[in-house]
């Protein structure tokens, strides 16, 4: 699985090319003074711990209030995660809520030893929670995976991204511990 990962990861290194229709996944204010980009991968469980334990508190009191914005890009860690990102940024007008429903049901839809059988999960899962968009379209719409490889080779390339999640806040990687008190103690000082 990992082989084939790579081998998909080097041949999209040489395109740079994001297309139009693809867009970011962001929350909050658009002119926020504060931007928090986070690199997380579907698969990754200290991600999906982010989603549950400190985003909430972060969204109401920076995001929701207008003091920061906060964008979602991708680093898949292996072959299941890349498929899950190309699931999440396939409805633009609904990306948020998709990402938001697969790091707060991770385990639902990560089972399997094959990834045939994750994404046969995360096919289940997606039409479960009732997402109205075409699985295999999505897994294989090209624009699309060009531009989360392109979010995981400029992390890479412009942070030295090593791990998941990874914030940056205003283009400074947070180097912290990764809790809600440590990245308040940050957040407060640029207000």
């Amino acid at each position: 699985m990992k082989k084939v990962f790579i081998v998909i990861f080097l041949f999209f290194s040489f395109t740079n090319n994001i297309g139009a229709e693809t867009k970011r996944i962001i929350s909050g204010n658009q002119n926020a003074k504060i931007t928090i980009i986070a690199y997380e991968s579907l698969t990754c469980n200290h991600c999906a711990n982010f989603h549950k334990d400190v985003y909430p508190q972060l969204k109401k009191e920076y995001i929701d209030t207008g003091l920061a914005k906060i964008e979602f890009r991708h680093y898949p860690l292996d072959i299941a995660a890349f498929n899950a990102s190309k699931i999440a940024q396939c409805k633009s007008d609904q990306g948020l809520e998709i990402l938001e429903s697969l790091y707060l049901n991770q385990q639902s839809w990560i089972k399997g030893s094959t990834v045939e059988e994750i994404n046969n999960n995360l096919r289940k899962f997606i039409k479960k929670v009732g997402f109205n968009l075409d699985f295999e379209k999505c897994i294989n719409n090209k624009e699309i995976e060009d531009f989360v490889l392109n979010d995981r080779i400029e992390g890479a390339k412009n942070f030295k991204i090593n791990a998941t999640p990874t914030i940056i806040i205003n283009d400074e990687k947070f180097e912290k511990s990764l809790n809600y008190k440590n990245l308040k103690k940050t957040l407060e000082k640029l207000i």
